[in-house]
């Protein structure tokens, strides 16, 4: 409409006009409508017990085991470690445990600790952790404690609460078939998939997949205003939700075997491995490769098939399927 780069309000105007007239625009999507209003309830609950349980989870390694068991860290190996918090609720202090004995201390906790390999090993090193601890040598029945305690019996809520709305997202979904679809893409575990439900609604409301990497915020955006011309970028002004579903996904492709996602990141970043900033940029590439195979999956109704490419002679890559 307008050959040139100035930018002000009436040539903006006659555009969204255009733009109406030509029936390029955005339908409203109401989730209640189209049946997803309980998938996406319980998606954003997760999301909240979830965001609710980091806060208590750093609250607790950030400055409750600095000042009163800072040895324990070491232990602590997993968000989903919910031993961790029921033995540090029953043993708060490393002074208590020293005082209790070992054999009274592994008697005690041995049903607290889960299913460990070599458990009564790993009870007598966090015993003797324990004997030589430098935290604080405050009191059981200090203050302190008890709100040391509170924290850890709120995060191991949290850790329960999370579970069963797991368990109920795959009760809910584990018939639906774009939840089975989902769940054969590596990286897509239940979670991601129930957040990529009922933050994408219907997938077939996109015509094409570059509508809907946009819708997740993956599509490149320049800014611009009179004669200045930015750089191209990500835009990220779709879903942050979705797009950080498809991140976390990429994040666990790409440690996976036997799939193009794995490749994509490994040739994007083979020139220079050590560059941190090479490896942002290829998540987010690998992100979009899985955001746009989802929709290609869906809209076929048909499963992920893994492969892997092989290089051949003359540059290109040819693919293998799996046997």
């Amino acid at each position: 409409m307008h050959n040139s780069w100035d930018k002000n309000d009436p040539k903006d105007a006659e555009v969204i006009v255009h733009m109406l007239k030509t029936g390029v625009k955005q339908q409203f999507y109401d989730p209640f409508i189209h049946g997803f209003q309980d998938i996406e309830e319980l998606s954003k609950m997760h999301y909240q017990v979830s965001l609710r349980k980091m806060k208590v989870q750093h609250s607790i390694l950030t400055h409750y085991l600095p000042l009163y068991f800072p040895e324990a860290e070491k232990y602590f190996c997993s968000s989903r470690a919910a031993w961790f918090s029921r033995v540090l609720y029953n043993f708060p202090s490393p002074h208590y445990i020293k005082e209790m004995g070992e054999q009274q201390f592994i008697a005690k906790a041995w049903e607290l600790v889960g299913r460990k390999v070599a458990k009564e090993n790993f009870l007598k090193d966090f015993y003797e952790t324990a004997s030589n601890s430098i935290g604080l040598p405050v009191s059981v029945d200090s203050s302190a404690l008890k709100m040391f305690k509170m924290s850890l019996k709120e995060h191991c809520e949290l850790c329960m609460k999370r579970k069963e709305l797991e368990d109920l997202a795959h009760q809910m979904l584990k018939d639906n078939k774009v939840y089975q679809i989902l769940r054969t893409v590596p990286g897509i575990g239940p979670i991601i998939a129930l957040t990529i439900i009922s933050e994408t609604g219907q997938f077939d409301r996109f015509s094409h997949h570059r509508q809907y990497l946009k819708f997740c915020g993956f599509d490149l955006s320049t800014y611009q205003s009179g004669q200045f011309r930015g750089q191209s970028k990500l835009s990220k002004r779709g879903n942050h939700r979705l797009r950080c579903a498809y991140w976390l996904a990429a994040t666990v492709a790409v440690r996976m075997r036997e799939n193009t996602f794995r490749n994509k990141y490994q040739r994007y970043i083979k020139n220079d491995p050590d560059n941190t900033d090479l490896k942002r940029k290829a998540i987010v590439g690998v992100a979009a490769k899985i955001a746009r195979v989802c929709y290609g999956l869906v809209k076929k109704q048909s499963e992920y098939r893994p492969y892997y490419d092989e290089d051949i002679p003359g540059g290109e890559f040819r693919s293998l399927y799996c046997r």
